[in-house]
């Protein structure tokens, strides 16, 4: 038999928004002062106090295997952290500790679809998703969801998806790449709507430390028993404790599903770092001042792009309510002209961007969006202030 590859691994993408990053950082390093609003990570360091006890981890000589699914003291703390942040009961034993937040997703689409199962996925949708979805043989069934709902799935949306195939769907809150909030509404609503068809939630909360909204972040698991009996959450330290690079994440979810995502990882990767896990703990159990303060720092960023947006020709956004991007629509600027050819496509709009003006964004047909850009604000007011001066230069040159 001939040495072919795998269908399934070739149809694979590649990731646009690393490819982006990847580009805008070989620009840098070549010496050209690149604007990147690409990357999906705070620009804070990681809060000293985790890099300590990462350092006393390892001094203590806990560089070890540890049980797959994670120590006990994180599990402890992640549970500790679900009843005081999400209001909601999560015991040790039903939560697995990661490899970050991706692979957390993916053990949990591995634990529930059978081939052909559907999973529904609101659009627009992290790029991840549904390439996941076809790796184990899944079937991402796509909602186009509106601006007038702020992008946000409605019952009508949900109940117009759903098939005897139905197996899950997933709801991103606060969502990338709009930063739009679910309400506690909405989430029963769309909650109730999986309990009456009985299929699993999938409620990736990896951004609820991130929200600027004055009420308290609502978890999809606490709104009922039922509800709760049917959600499994996702979430990790990546994003509010800017710990990107440690790679750590977790699920919590029913026993039976916490057992079978338990198995699967200990013969896909065992543990995550044993000195990662320790990290972890300190930034849960620590102060959280840095917590605090990373979300005011964000919010005010927010403001300030959204204002330069809101002023410039051929675009406009919707002010986000969480997270760290901004949801920009260019269909205006689309069949423009620039410097005598006409913009065909986001990609191309994109590019000349990067090329020209040394502004890195994320063009967002993989996000099931093609005449959208996303613009992350995890960088400098200072570097935001230069981009905005950049882009508005490139779309005053647009006829």
């Amino acid at each position: 038999m001939p040495t072919t590859l795998s269908s399934k691994g070739l149809a694979v993408k590649s990731s646009s928004t690393l490819e982006i990053t990847a580009k805008a950082k070989a620009m840098r390093a070549s010496g050209i002062d690149v604007v990147t609003f690409g990357a999906g990570e705070p620009d804070f360091p990681t809060p000293e106090n985790i890099c300590e006890a990462a350092i006393k981890a390892i001094r203590d000589g806990k560089t070890k295997y540890t049980p797959a699914s994670g120590i006990r003291e994180l599990k402890e703390a992640v549970s500790k952290k679900f009843k005081d942040f999400n209001k909601v009961d999560y015991a040790p034993e039903q939560i697995v500790i990661s490899n970050g937040g991706k692979q957390t997703l993916h053990n949990i689409f591995s634990a529930i679809i059978n081939s052909g199962d559907e999973v529904i996925v609101p659009v627009p949708y992290w790029l991840t998703y549904p390439e996941m979805i076809r790796l184990v043989d899944g079937v991402p069934v796509f909602v186009q969801c509106t601006k007038e709902n702020n992008f946000k799935l409605t019952a009508e949306d949900l109940l117009s998806a759903i098939t005897p195939r139905t197996k899950a769907v997933i709801i991103n809150n606060p969502q990338n790449p709009t930063g739009t909030l679910y309400t506690k509404y909405e989430l029963e609503t769309i909650g109730n709507i999986a309990v009456e068809n009985d299929f699993f939630i999938i409620s990736d909360e990896i951004y609820e430390m991130l929200s600027y909204s004055s009420k308290p972040y609502t978890s999809m698991a606490s709104l009922s028993p039922e509800i709760y009996a049917h959600t499994i959450t996702s979430s990790g330290v990546s994003k509010s404790y800017s710990m990107t690079g440690w790679r750590i994440g977790y699920s919590a979810s029913s026993i039976e599903v916490a057992k079978v995502i338990s198995s699967i990882q200990s013969h896909q990767s065992s543990n995550p770092s044993s000195i990662s896990q320790y990290a972890a703990l300190e930034a849960l159990t620590g102060p959280q001042d840095t917590v605090r303060h990373m979300a005011e720092v964000f919010e005010k960023r927010r403001d300030f792009i959204y204002e330069r947006i809101c002023e410039m020709r051929f675009v406009t956004a919707l002010r986000p309510k969480g997270a760290f991007y901004l949801f920009v629509d260019c269909s205006q600027a689309i069949g423009t002209r620039y410097r005598g050819e006409r913009i065909k496509n986001i990609k191309q709009f994109a590019d000349i961007l990067l090329n020209d003006f040394y502004v890195a964004v994320v063009p967002c047909a993989d996000f099931g969006m093609p005449k959208h850009i996303r613009l992350s604000y995890a960088i400098s007011e200072e570097e935001i202030s230069k981009g905005m001066d950049r882009i508005e230069s490139f779309l005053n040159e647009l006829l």
